[in-house]
């Protein structure tokens, strides 16, 4: 199966339903993309972790709305912004207990991956809006 990775609007054989259909796709990332900026902004700022719920919404969007992508250079946005999630709530478990062992290097660790978030969540951004797919190494 191959995917189309092409920009949706520069192909003149594009039909009006696929065009339409890239085009909420587009809406879903989009919101999607300023969830999680929301989740990975408050992470960095004391006492802005308001974003659980949040990230929690986002995460359901995009686990609802990754089959409507299958096939589409789309796709592969939707599983950077899953992976991200899941990536970061595995390596936020794993460094819990140096929240409790020691408050700084839990500190520490959290902070740099709350800015690993940030910059993958900015990355998919400029891609989506470019029109671009998330690479993937083979």
């Amino acid at each position: 199966m191959t995917q189309d990775f092409s920009m949706p609007t520069n192909d003149p054989g594009l039909d009006q339903a696929n065009l339409q259909k890239l085009q909420s796709l587009n809406t879903v990332g989009t919101i999607s993309y300023i969830l999680h900026l929301i989740v990975a902004i408050g992470a960095l700022i004391p006492g802005g972790q308001f974003g659980p719920v949040l990230l929690l919404a986002a995460l359901i969007i995009d686990m609802v709305k990754r089959a409507d992508a299958q096939g589409t250079w789309q796709a592969s946005h939707f599983r950077w912004r899953i992976r991200t999630v899941i990536i970061a709530a595995l390596l936020y478990v794993v460094t819990a207990p140096l929240w409790f062992l020691f408050i700084v290097p839990g500190w520490i660790a959290w902070l740099v991956i709350s800015i690993w978030f940030l910059y993958r969540i900015v990355t998919g951004m400029v891609r989506m809006n470019k029109g671009l797919p998330m690479e993937f190494p083979a």
